[in-house]
């Protein structure tokens, strides 16, 4: 029996895409007789009807590829229902563009908003897998999204190379990692990269007890520091506002980004010399990992074993060591943040890492 597959990649691209779609298509030809449909741009092509009908050999060389041979775009969960000036029912529209493509399921590959509408389109009655892929290793479920790894060697080698600048000039360098809302990434390239704080959004934080950690430093003989902080981070007196009087404080102190904010902070508070270093897109830009590679084709594989027995409705999650899945009801919507009492934390706190509290 054939089986026609549309396949899309939204939301914000990370290592690893290309690897899971390379996955899906090779296992997908192996295992039964198939055609395979790419879609442009995340759920916009599906909404527009843009898509073209994938060869084989255009799943060849693109393992270590990064970003996504299909292009990607944001398209915001809450705006799906939501009908815009251009007069579209985007549901509506896409269902019909799956249904003109002939397609037997959708694979979806994104992160925690591609996965709610991905949900949507399963209760829509469409055939629908999903690919949990986020550097932000957010999605509820799964130890593990594929990019995260990458980006956590990436940010690591920021750190490092922050380090021997620090120790030289005896500066105190604050490094703004990736993660709006979750603060995995962080934790781990902080941890693995021997900063001296780390700052998560799930932990607020108290600028007295980051000065005091740098004073302490200071007062063993340290001549430098590394504050590993993440984009969404706060402080205590910010978590307790709600999002929009947070962003209007913000605002109208001149907010430009957490690790300006600190590095201003400790240099008018402390005297000291206090740098701010923004890594940004480079952390989710260029070529996978192998363990990257390796997990990617892995989801990849399940998700074409799923389509075999036509079990759908589900996202491809790692648990333990075992591939599994979970159903996208279960999940859409959930995300997975850092628990301010993680294993990871503790570590991190009996090596004497601060967390600024």
């Amino acid at each position: 029996m054939k089986r026609r597959i549309g396949i899309l990649t939204a939301g914000g691209d990370c290592p690893g895409l290309n690897a899971a779609i390379r996955g899906v298509a090779r296992a997908a030809y192996e295992m039964f007789d198939t055609e395979i449909v790419g879609i442009a741009d995340g759920y916009r092509g599906l909404i527009e009807g843009e898509w073209q009908e994938m060869k084989r050999s255009q799943f060849s060389g693109i393992l270590t590829l990064g970003g996504t041979i299909l292009g990607t775009s944001r398209t915001p969960f809450r705006n799906m229902r939501v009908i815009e000036d251009d007069n579209v029912d985007k549901v509506s529209a896409m269902k019909k563009n799956y249904a003109a493509m002939k397609l037997d399921c959708l694979v979806t590959l994104g992160g925690n908003g591609t996965h709610k509408t991905a949900n949507l389109l399963s209760e829509e009655g469409m055939n629908v897998i999903g690919l949990p892929k986020t550097i932000d290793n957010d999605i509820y479920g799964t130890d593990f999204t594929f990019g995260f790894h990458t980006a956590v060697d990436i940010a690591t080698e920021v750190i490092d190379r922050i380090h021997t600048t620090a120790a030289s000039h005896g500066r105190v360098m604050v490094i703004e990692i990736m993660g709006n809302k979750a603060g995995w990434l962080t934790l781990y390239s902080g941890l693995a990269g021997g900063a001296d704080v780390v700052l998560l959004p799930e932990i607020p934080y108290d600028i007295k007890e980051v000065i005091k950690c740098v004073e302490t430093r200071a007062k063993n003989k340290k001549s430098f520091t590394i504050i590993a902080v993440a984009e969404g981070a706060m402080d205590k007196k910010e978590a307790k506002m709600k999002r929009k009087e947070r962003e209007a404080a913000r605002q109208e102190e001149g907010f430009s980004g957490i690790a300006n904010r600190l590095a201003k902070q400790l240099s008018a508070e402390m005297g000291v010399e206090a740098r701010a270093v923004m890594p940004g897109h480079v952390q989710r830009g260029g070529t996978p990992s192998a363990y990257d590679r390796v997990l990617s084709t892995q989801f990849g594989v399940h998700a074409a074993q799923l389509i075999a027995k036509e079990e759908y409705g589900y996202t491809v999650a790692l648990s333990g060591n075992i591939i599994t899945h979970n159903k996208l009801s279960e999940i859409a919507g959930i995300p997975k943040l850092v628990p301010p009492d993680h294993q990871m934390v503790q570590v991190a706190r009996d090596m004497g890492i601060s967390f600024g509290i």
